[in-house]
């Protein structure tokens, strides 16, 4: 959840919000601590990450932290106690943590409330009933909004649509969404990328052929126009046409009717045009590579798909639907962590949603299944303070470790003697804050000789960015030790 929202803990007891604070903020969960006589303070309409609800005093006060949770059903809800059955019939309800907490069994059940909140991603009620009609055009942005937007405007109607944008933006998508919500979505969709045909083929594939029309038509063959009667026919990237084409497609717009190539007999065309291009056909049209009289016919009604980087926001969700495809095709998905998803969010896109699709992909063939980190993102889709370097070369295991740091916390095992559990708390009781802060600085310790005094590494280890445990060393005074410094 780091870097993206909190996770609210709800609870009674003082002294153990204050202890789970200590966890939450050591493992870099951010957090907020609330008792039942807090709630109205909450702003409960942020995206939080899940609600933790431990020990309520009251059944009144109980009924209080069930009404506000059930009104804000968006929260994904882990009861940290036995005492809240109650919670079970919430609709956000995810599950149980038994006391005391270990660590695999919280990140599990954080786990759980990112899928949850991954499944609630199309039930949002600002997209009211269009939401299913976009499914395929995911997001929340203002950019992508207004596309919707267009889209619902234009598609019942007849106009010619000019769809504009860089490559890998889902020009197409909008192509097929306009034409399924239009009058004739019974009718077929045909796309043809008129960059991808040969010039000298391109009239053959458009408009179709009679049987010896040239060397090698044997037979004849209907072109895209006459496949699409009824339909749409969908030009991708209309601006890489050449010069000669482009008057004949002008003809067919205007009259409505077009030959075969080494026919005579006119045939009705009976198609919507949505074309798409990511060249600046003005600036053609002024260096004379496009016809400025089609530029006309086919803007009749433009849409610009906006880039990625411009609508960043909406990539927590893009991945979302990437990995709900991917795993409906049989592909064991992976699950990201919110400071991964943070470092995505960074990233320029020049690809744009194809590079992020592609990316998806790499990442589901190389860790199927697996929680995918910062450090798992291939080196140029890392950002912020974050050591570039392959943690699986690490000789020092980050889960054990952390495994190793709740069992201590929390009085599951003590792995060194002078560390106190929970079964031997003495009666006069202890430091918690003290405790933890030895724990802290041997962990530090065992980092930094295990990566030879490498910062950089270290902070990798134990999770946390390199100017963090730079703090953290000075805070400890080990800045400096046997006579060698820290890299």
């Amino acid at each position: 959840m780091q870097g993206l929202s909190k996770i609210l803990v709800i609870d009674d007891n003082e002294q153990f919000r204050h202890d789970l604070s200590v966890i939450l903020q050591f493992v870099g969960e951010p957090s907020e601590f609330v008792s039942s006589d807090d709630l109205e303070s909450v702003d409960w309409t942020q995206a939080w990450a899940a609600s933790l609800v431990g020990h309520i005093d009251s059944a009144k006060q109980h009924g209080k932290v069930l009404e506000k949770l059930r009104l804000h059903n968006h929260i994904p809800i882990i009861a940290l106690t036995h005492h809240h059955q109650s919670l079970v019939g919430t609709p956000s309800y995810v599950g149980e943590l038994e006391l005391p907490l270990n660590y695999p069994q919280l990140t599990d059940a954080l786990r759980h409330c990112q899928e949850f909140l991954g499944r609630r991603a199309y039930q949002v009620p600002q997209l009211g009933r269009k939401t299913t009609l976009f499914r395929s055009m995911v997001g929340r942005s203002h950019a992508i909004s207004e596309v919707r937007t267009l889209i619902s405007q234009v598609a019942k109607t007849d106009a010619s649509v000019l769809i504009l944008g860089e490559s890998g933006t889902g020009k197409e998508v909008v192509a097929r969404n306009i034409h399924y919500h239009s009058n004739r979505g019974e009718g077929p969709f045909v796309p043809v990328n008129c960059g991808a045909i040969p010039p000298d083929l391109l009239e053959s594939e458009l408009f179709g052929h009679e049987k010896g029309a040239f060397t090698g038509a044997i037979s004849s063959r209907k072109g895209r126009f006459e496949l699409a009667s009824g339909g749409t026919l969908f030009l991708d990237e209309i601006g890489d046409m050449p010069l000669p084409m482009q008057v004949k497609l002008l003809r067919v717009i205007q009259e409505r009717c077009f030959e075969r190539v080494g026919g005579n007999k006119s045939i009705k065309a009976d198609v919507r045009i949505v074309a798409a291009t990511h060249c600046h056909l003005e600036r053609m049209i002024q260096e004379g590579l496009f016809r400025e009289d089609l530029y006309y016919r086919l803007n009749v009604f433009p849409i610009e798909m906006p880039a990625l980087r411009d609508r960043s926001e909406d990539i927590p969700l893009l991945l979302q639907e990437l990995l709900t495809r991917l795993e409906a095709e049989g592909a064991n998905a992976v699950h990201f962590t919110p400071r991964a998803i943070t470092s995505l969010m960074e990233h320029d896109w020049p690809g744009n949603v194809r590079e992020l699709a592609n990316l998806v992909e790499r990442l589901v063939i190389l860790y199927p299944g697996d929680l995918v980190d910062v450090n798992h993102l291939p080196a140029k889709y890392r950002y912020g303070d974050v050591p570039q370097f392959q943690p699986e070369q690490d000789a020092f295991n980050e889960q054990m470790a952390e495994q190793q740091i709740f069992a201590d916390i929390f009085g599951n095992q003590a792995s060194e003697p002078h560390h106190t559990t929970a079964s031997d708390l003495p009666p006069e009781g202890l430091n918690l804050k003290e405790m933890l802060a030895d724990l802290e600085v041997d962990m530090i310790r065992q980092a930094l000789d295990a990566q030879a005094g490498v910062v950089a590494r270290a902070a990798d280890m134990l999770g946390m960015r390199r100017t963090t445990l730079v703090e953290k060393m000075r805070k400890y005074g080990l800045n400096n030790r046997d006579d060698r410094a820290y890299i």
